[in-house]
């Protein structure tokens, strides 16, 4: 495994954009966020629990809950039947109070809050933790728990994760490798995303005789109360908590949108209208995507003046009309 690249000294957003967000790869940005005072009341679980109480808005979220013997795993239960965890609902304070009630007791079962939105659940920490690498606009998430291990996932979306309390580690696979990953079902996940079921099985599972090829290909990130990673888009991430009580916050934003249409609502409308045609067909169509969507060999009308460029001309000019022609043509125009 090789570690993630470093970056420091990242202070302004249009660096920000330029130097870490635009090649899309994954940095660590050692103690980008040392001086929050969230950071600083990192001491010790009860400091950061009282810290919170300052901005709590005594609301209740969903909880994981597990048993001892699952050690902070939360998995799919034998089959892919269920979860070996159970959703329990709870207020924010009760579920702190919790968490470092139990620290000094072993055994006891284990609790993860996430993604919660911190301008629901702690109006007022965003002002007292900016940032400003971000536009405003961007809201952050706080995860919150015992000791713990994510299966490997992805995210559609850009993310900046901020480790707050704790120590977290980060084990990273590149999106070309999911077809050695066997990723299980998009619709049946535990907190929506679908996850690697070959990262998270163990080394020698003769299920998934491929991941051993890549296995050794992954990076790994290690980051303490401070530090952040930024995760492109579609990287597959194991996110392990290492500390008996953590806290990460998460920044989830589009970096390059230029309109309210994402991605992956673009592959699933083309999985029902491509994914089962014939081969041949579907070699056709992916010509066709090369050629119009990824472009590697640049813009496909560049051998005609710029005038002539229709709605292939600039996104920002032709978003509206390519997208009133897609709403059109879904509701059967033709």
């Amino acid at each position: 495994m090789t570690q993630v690249a470093e970056m420091s000294g990242v202070a302004a957003a249009d660096d920000f954009l330029r130097e870490v967000v635009l090649p899309c790869r994954p940095v660590v940005l050692r103690g980008l966020v040392r001086g929050w005072p969230a950071v600083k009341a990192s001491r010790s679980a009860a400091i950061f629990r009282d810290y919170l109480k300052r901005f709590d808005a005594g609301l209740e979220m969903e909880a994981f809950v597990g048993a001892p013997a699952i050690a902070g795993k939360y998995y799919y239960a034998d089959g892919l039947e269920g979860f070996n965890f159970e959703r329990r609902a709870m207020r924010l304070d009760a579920a702190l109070e919790r968490m470092i009630a139990s620290l000094d007791q072993p055994g006891s079962v284990s609790i993860y809050a996430g993604s919660l939105p911190i301008r629901d659940y702690l109006p007022g920490f965003t002002a007292d933790n900016p940032m400003p690498l971000l536009p405003a606009a961007v809201g952050p998430r706080i995860w919150l728990g015992h000791a713990s291990h994510v299966s490997t996932h992805y995210d559609t979306v850009d993310n900046l994760a901020c480790v707050a309390m704790g120590r977290r580690r980060f084990t990273l696979y590149a999106p070309e490798l999911i077809k050695d990953l066997y990723v299980g079902p998009i619709d049946n996940t535990m907190a929506g995303q679908p996850v690697s079921l070959a990262a998270s099985a163990t080394p020698d599972d003769a299920r998934y005789p491929r991941f051993a090829d890549v296995r050794d290909r992954a990076l790994v990130a290690e980051l303490e109360p401070g530090d952040a990673l930024y995760l492109p888009k579609l990287w597959w991430h194991r996110v392990e908590a290492l500390s008996p009580f953590n806290a990460l916050v998460n920044y989830w934003w589009d970096a390059f949108s230029v309109g309210p249409d994402a991605p992956y609502t673009s592959m699933l409308l083309a999985m029902i209208a491509i994914a089962e045609r014939p081969k041949a067909e579907r070699m056709a169509w992916k010509a066709w995507f090369d050629h119009y969507v990824f472009r590697e060999e640049g813009h496909p009308l560049a051998h005609l003046p710029e005038r002539q460029h229709g709605l292939l001309g600039p996104l920002k000019d032709n978003y509206g009309k390519i997208r009133a022609r897609v709403m059109y043509l879904l509701r059967g125009g033709v």
